[in-house]
């Protein structure tokens, strides 16, 4: 069963504890949900875009209040946790300024009738599943699009994200969207299979691992509904060559060990080409071991906790098997003593096949470097990996580095930066890092009846 409730991970107290949803609940959160799209889908799209643009100005408004709720929650630097309430805001933001033009008439050039055209329309409810690394980023990205379109929401949260769930949920209706269409569940894994198989759902979005996206794309595949998936990633950071070597170790360090390094498309394997290898990975490990953990509530904190005892455990175990079975430990791999689920800054050489670090997900502040002769090396290296997230390439010579970027077996190519995530730009990967698309015009194109309107003459 699943629990929803608030444990602080930077000392492992219970905060509050919420029921889960039952049979009836469930029953009334798909019936609220079809009733409200019937309405909802019949606003302007005018009104969409200024309610959106309300919820875009209480996030900005509450953002102290937002940001303390998922440091208590799920460990995020308070700054940095300010940094996502911003970065949500400026999503709900660019749909309500370019959500009406991206929803308006496409007209086709194609000859024998008087006009073809290809309309936008909202297909219905949508069922939600997201994390708890980014919660409020990842339902932006979601629900945004999607409401603006005039489709409605059931949103499951990660169950150890109750309370910022239910900020999301009161901003939403404080801003002037109907109750009904965003709606806020304390559901079960075995009631969202009910949902996603209910006719009066038509879709299903989920950002998580790959083991959850595999078991809702199940689902969805069963009851023809279609889905988006945002799992996984094992994403590269390519060093071709540097002309400040310090300035790229610090975007390397920010971008494996931002977020304590639970981010999908963090930087976590770091491919460095020989001429630089020595003297990158020295200051590298020097960065890694200079970055302390703090209380994530102190606004000098740079790295906090893991998000649960169990997420470090897990990456602890990762840790280890790779050094037992040889890979070379250049600082950390350990888990801080005390209450919390902090774990020290690692950084890894020598990994092999054999060992989990080489294929798995390192979920958290722990990072894999490899010498490589090359650019040819670190792009066959680099797509070794069943993962497509993204990756980035660093280099002076910005033809080359474009050249190995588009080489890349992933949804997200940089150069000279890491991780890029902006309103305007679409987010998503291939291979087992997902399908589908966010943000930008085509978040609004996934969840859409794209239907064609032909008329001619008699």
């Amino acid at each position: 069963m699943t629990t929803y409730k608030t444990v602080n991970p930077a000392n492992g107290a219970t905060v509050k504890e919420f029921d889960t949803l039952d049979s009836a609940g469930v029953e009334h959160a798909l019936s609220s949900a079809h009733s409200g799209f019937l309405t909802w889908r019949l606003t302007s799209p005018q009104h969409r875009a200024e309610t959106l643009g309300k919820v875009a100005a209480l996030y900005t408004e509450r953002a102290d209040e937002l940001a303390r709720s998922i440091s208590l929650e799920m460990g995020k630097p308070v700054r940095e946790a300010k940094g996502e309430v911003q970065l949500s805001a400026a999503i709900y933001q660019y749909y309500a300024d370019n959500g009406p033009k991206f929803l308006e008439d496409e007209t086709l050039d194609v000859p024998g009738a008087e006009e073809s055209v290809v309309q936008r329309k909202p297909v219905g409810a949508l069922v939600g599943v997201m994390p708890w690394n980014f919660p409020y980023y990842q339902v932006a990205r979601f629900a945004a699009p999607n409401l603006m379109v005039g489709n409605t929401i059931l949103l499951k949260h990660a169950p150890n994200c109750p309370q910022s769930a239910l900020l999301m949920e009161e901003i939403f209706h404080q801003a002037g969207l109907p109750e009904d269409a965003y709606i806020n569940i304390f559901a079960s894994n075995e009631q969202i299979a009910d949902m996603i198989a209910d006719p009066r759902v038509q879709g299903v979005s989920l950002t998580g691992s790959e083991r959850a996206g595999t078991s809702v794309a199940e689902t969805a595949g069963r009851n023809l509904k279609k889905v988006v998936l945002e799992l996984g990633g094992s994403d590269v950071f390519i060093l071709l060559d540097s002309d400040d070597i310090d300035a790229t170790v610090k975007s390397a360090t920010r971008a494996r060990l931002s977020n304590a390094g639970q981010a999908c498309n963090a930087a976590k394997r770091i491919l460095v080409t020989e001429d630089y290898y020595d003297e990158f990975v020295t200051k590298l490990t020097a960065s890694f071991a200079a970055t302390k953990t703090g209380d994530p509530l102190d606004e000098k904190t740079r790295l906090g906790p893991l998000s649960s005892q169990t997420a470090a455990d897990t990456l602890i175990e990762q840790i280890d098997d790779a050094v037992a079975k040889g890979a070379t430990l250049l600082t950390g791999g350990k888990k801080i003593d005390g209450p919390g689920a902090y774990v020290e800054p690692t950084l890894l050489a020598d990994v092999t096949p054999d060992m989990r670090a080489y294929e798995e997900e390192l979920f958290g502040p722990a990072g894999v470097v490899y010498k490589v002769k090359n650019a040819e090396e670190a792009i066959e290296l680099a797509n070794s990996s069943p993962f497509g997230l993204s990756g980035s390439v660093w280099s002076s010579d910005l033809d080359t580095a474009r050249s190995v970027a588009e080489q890349l077996d992933v949804g997200m190519a940089f150069v000279n930066e890491h991780g890029t995530t902006l309103p305007g730009l679409p987010f998503g990967g291939v291979k087992r890092s997902g399908v589908g698309r966010e943000l930008g015009p085509w978040g609004m194109d996934e969840f859409v009846n794209k239907k064609l309107v032909r008329v001619s003459k008699k």
